[in-house]
């Protein structure tokens, strides 16, 4: 934890310094307001301390500033008796807490320990919102999944980078969150960032993050995903994706476990796990040149490789009775259930989309059902597996997936009667991701 205390007065400064110093918090102190406010534009601190009543620039001030540029850090104001009515304004404009002087120091580190808990939450959930979590369990009786449950027990405990592997749609972010469920790092955030579907002018920022000013559009600082995430897990899927001018900043959070946000001029400490996922062959890309060979191996500590669906149908009945219920709650359908026949029809197909194809199949024909049971006329399959490509992965007919998204999407919206945000809600994504799809299909 990193503490700003601002105040005229030398020995409140150093006395408070003293006893979080103690404590094992970080202080800086400043002995006015305008060295409190370079202060805060130039680093970070997770509270700001400030007395009411400073020369220069007062408190109060302090605060109107940081909320005028963006900086976000939560302030207690300290204030002397006959100062109540200030400090009352100063919670109207935005302050989090105040306390009169003398200070009860026990107090003051409970209210800063609490402010930082609910700002690290806050955050968390709202990087989480952001990168659109799913939680579905790693479900499964075959073999290599009972291996996978197994390994993700083992290691859990660890610290180290791991790699996870697999077709597109597989289930890596689900191995992924199983990992962090099973650490010491569970009560931490867990957030996932897909690489490839960001734009490459967009990724540096959403991870690193960026002060107010560092190009154009910047209005205000920005906290990345490596900061929120703090001593919880950081998930980067499609990593094979990354730009190479990004690789090399990865590699070095990897070795220095340190970040620097763009624009910034600090570098900043990082807690959190790195686990990343790719459906690509990363080897093959390792020998054409394409990713950095030492990034690899820096991230492939510890492999995890997810067979696709078509080696374990064995499986099918049991994911797609979960995964039908989930549907039908999400999407508020009542019942529905697959009869013998529908359930034949599905073990016959291979899904080049794994688990991810066999969900929208089971929505789309939740959604056309008309009654309980989904028959199976319900189920749209197309066996167009061609083979693969040259990093080995299944080549099925083009746009196959896009076609059941879209229909998806034109069949919530209809049923939301057009309304944006509740289809996006409804379907699990944000409504910013939605705008993206609907452009995407001509749906606009």
């Amino acid at each position: 934890m990193r503490v700003l205390i601002a105040d005229d007065e030398k020995n409140i400064r150093e006395t408070l310094r003293r006893i979080f110093l103690l404590e094992g918090i970080e202080a800086v102190t400043a002995p006015d307001g305008i060295t409190a406010r370079d202060l805060l534009a130039e680093e970070r601190f997770d509270v700001a301390i400030l007395d009411l009543k400073m020369p220069g620039m007062s408190g109060q001030e302090v605060l109107e500033w940081t909320l005028r540029e963006g900086v976000l850090v939560p302030v207690v104001m300290i204030s002397a008796h006959g100062e109540i009515p200030d400090a009352v304004q100063a919670l109207k404009s935005g302050a989090r807490d105040f306390l009169e002087k003398p200070l009860d120091t026990d107090l003051l580190l409970q209210k800063i320990r609490s402010l930082v808990e609910e700002e690290r939450r806050k955050q968390a959930w709202e990087a989480n919102r952001r990168t659109e979590p799913k939680e579905h369990p790693l479900i499964g009786k075959h073999p290599k999944i009972e291996e996978i449950r197994g390994l993700i027990l083992k290691v859990a405990g660890t610290d180290s980078t791991i790699l996870i592997t697999g077709e597109t749609g597989t289930g890596k972010e689900v191995v992924a969150r199983q990992i962090h469920a099973a650490s010491p790092r569970r009560e931490e955030p867990f957030i996932a960032v897909n690489v490839g579907a960001l734009p490459a002018t967009l990724i540096e920022s959403e991870l690193f993050g960026h002060e107010k000013g560092a190009f154009t559009g910047a209005d205000s600082r920005m906290i990345g995903l490596f900061e929120l995430a703090g001593a919880g897990t950081l998930f980067l899927d499609e990593i094979a994706e990354m730009p190479p001018s990004l690789q090399v900043k990865l590699l070095r959070v990897l070795q220095d476990r340190r970040i620097r946000r763009i624009g910034g001029s600090r570098d900043i400490p990082i807690r959190a796990r790195i686990l990343s996922a790719t459906n690509r062959n990363l080897e093959d890309r390792v020998r054409r040149g394409e990713f950095r060979e030492d990034l690899f191996y820096r991230l492939n500590v510890i492999r995890i490789d997810i067979p696709p669906l078509r080696e374990r149908k064995s499986d099918i009945p049991l994911i797609a009775e979960y995964l039908l219920d989930q549907v039908c709650r999400r999407l508020n359908l009542g019942s529905r259930r697959l009869g013998p026949q529908s359930l034949a029809k599905l073990l016959s197909y291979a899904y080049p989309g794994n688990v991810r194809e066999l969900e929208n199949i089971l929505e789309r024909a939740a959604i056309l059902s008309e009654g309980p049971e989904i028959l199976p006329y319900h189920l749209e399959l197309q066996e167009t597996v061609t083979g693969k490509n040259s990093e080995g992965e299944v080549l099925s007919a083009p746009a196959r997936l896009e076609d059941l998204e879209m229909v998806a999407i034109e069949a919530m919206l209809r049923k939301k009667g057009g309304n944006r945000t509740k289809a996006a809600e409804a379907l699990g994504i944000s409504r910013r991701t939605l705008q993206y799809k609907l452009k995407k299909y001509g749906l606009e």
